[in-house]
């Protein structure tokens, strides 16, 4: 067996001499504590020294990307091919899947052989002759140096460095600006409070402060260059009528530094988010077009780079940001979140709360195939991005309005289906038409009069005067007389009569004649009780 061991200063080709040692990988070490064991065990068959550190460190790129590098093959079909029945031992199995194929050399990779690396570089200055140690330890360090200036110079996900550095200082700036105008606007109102409630704009307020100064010198200052007139003349009557404590010069050049200083922070920082957009634009493109720089800046920030963005699937995309109450919800058995960073693009803020959950799924969704576009992806244009958010903004105007749309076959051309409308023709159903029976039967109805009549005569108090009974007997007899009248002359009158006395619902044309003849009988029987009433009353 033969093994392949790499080294900064070249490729050495170790010949197994004793290969049952091998076996015993927990022991193995034992055999390699002094150089006389380890030359026991294996023996150094050819050494490639490399030239200079540019060619060290052209062979240690291609090893770490898994490739064959031109010394290696040199080596390789030099060495190895005159004993090609032996086996090839190597430390990376990626390597040896490329030396078999492209040399037809079997190799192999086992745990065993790791520990047999393990005891070579450990022995390696006892094994490998014609070498000082402090020639190894140079060429160590400088491969170091130039394998790691080349991976931070040509690394793909090494660029978006500056744009995770420049969001996360925008945000510190934010933050401070917040807190310098809070502390200006406190420290200023002392002196002049009515100013803060006139000027709203943080930035046109200190620029105000820093000109004006003390108070008094509101009325002599020209602020036409800052503010509007009507704000203007309504800040100098408010210096007149103020109510804020007298402060001294020390206490206004204070606050006109803090003033200073809030101003040169928000230059800065417009110029940073200018350097940042143009940067987005640059790296992403497809991205910055889909969800805005700052969304943008802020997902490649919180991944960690573009590349690592990239790796994530949609879903992932969807609630990064939101790990905290991803976990909650999984933690608590609840509805998990719908959105994360993703949730301030200008996309989901423009839609209803309703329709937001779906909108940011299909802009995940989206941005993740853009994300991959920009790390992946040769082009730098951002036609993509825009037509995918034209595709959006056309989904969101369909939820919005509730619209129907129906696409072709091809996928290509879309038609628009008339807005279909639905007219309900439902009626209210009517009772009223189920029978031709009254609620309550008339007859019912006159009983209950004779019984409240009754109950009226009982409690009204019995008096002996008989004129007032002659009276009340001839006041019935002229009632009885006219209602009889009534019945026989105009039956019609009777019925509207009594339909004043208590509404009732009309009856039906058909049982008019049965009514008729049931109000008659209840007349009759209401003038035989009052004739019995009446013959009692003379009777006592």
């Amino acid at each position: 067996m033969l093994v392949l061991f790499e080294t900064a200063a070249g490729y050495a080709i170790f010949k197994v001499l004793d290969e049952s040692k091998l076996q015993q990988v927990d022991s193995l070490y034992k055999e390699f504590e002094t150089p006389e064991k380890a030359n026991k065990i294996v023996k150094l068959k050819h050494f490639e020294k490399f030239q200079d550190t540019t060619e060290a460190l052209a062979a240690a790129t291609a090893l770490v990307e898994g490739k064959i590098g031109k010394s290696l093959k040199k080596v390789l079909k030099k060495v190895v091919a005159k004993e090609a029945h032996e086996q090839l031992a190597i430390s990376d199995a990626k390597l040896g899947g490329v030396i078999k194929d492209k040399l037809d050399l079997s190799c192999v990779h086992s745990p065993a052989v790791a520990e047999l690396m393990r005891c070579i570089r450990g022995q390696m200055e006892g094994l490998i002759t014609g070498l000082p140690p402090r020639e190894i330890s140079a060429m160590s360090l400088g491969l170091a140096h130039s394998l790691s200036r080349y991976k931070l110079k040509f690394s793909p996900d090494k660029v978006d460095t500056m744009i995770v550095q420049a969001i996360s200082l925008l945000d510190d700036l934010d933050k401070e600006l917040n807190n310098y105008i809070m502390r200006c606007r406190e420290w200023y109102g002392w002196h002049f409070p009515e100013l803060g409630k006139i000027i709203t704009d943080n930035l046109a307020y200190c620029k105000t402060v820093r000109k004006i100064g003390d108070r008094t010198n509101v009325a002599t200052s020209d602020l036409s260059d800052l503010l509007p007139e009507e704000i203007e003349a309504e800040v100098k009557l408010a210096a007149e009528i103020s109510m804020g404590t007298e402060v001294s010069e020390q206490d206004i050049g204070n606050i006109s530094h803090l003033c200073d200083q809030v101003i040169e922070i928000s230059d800065y920082r417009a110029q940073l988010y200018d350097y940042l957009k143009n940067r987005m634009m640059a790296i992403a493109p497809n991205l910055t077009v889909m969800v805005g720089e700052l969304v943008g800046a802020r997902l490649i920030s919180h991944a960690g780079s573009l590349l690592n963005l990239a790796k994530h699937p949609a879903s992932t995309v969807q609630i990064l940001g939101a790990e905290k109450a991803l976990f909650r919800a999984l933690k608590t058995r609840k509805d998990t979140p719908k959105y994360g960073l993703i949730y301030h693009a200008s996309l989901v803020g423009q839609t209803t709360a309703k329709n937001k959950g779906k909108i940011s799924r299909m802009l995940a969704a989206k941005a993740a195939l853009a994300i991959r576009y920009d790390a992946l992806g040769e082009d730098t244009n951002a036609e993509m991005g825009a037509e995918n958010r034209a595709k959006l903004e056309a989904r969101l105007r369909q939820l919005e309005e509730k619209g129907i749309r129906r696409i072709s076959g091809t996928g290509k051309a879309m038609a628009k289906a008339d807005k279909y409308q639905h007219k309900s023709e439902v009626k209210v159903y009517d009772p009223s038409g189920d029978s031709t029976i009254p609620s309550t039967s008339k007859k019912r109805k006159f009983e209950e009069v004779e019984q409240e009549e009754e109950e009226e005569a009982a409690e009204e108090p019995v008096t002996p005067v008989v004129k007032t009974k002659k009276a009340k007997k001839e006041r019935v007899e002229e009632e009885e007389e006219a209602e009889t009248s009534a019945v026989v002359e105009e039956p019609p009158k009777k019925k509207k009569k009594k339909k004043d006395k208590k509404p009732e619902p009309e009856p039906e044309e058909p049982m008019e004649e049965v009514e008729q003849v049931e109000a008659t009988e209840s007349t009759e029987k209401k003038k035989k009780k009052k004739k019995k009433k009446i013959k009692e009353e003379e009777e006592d």
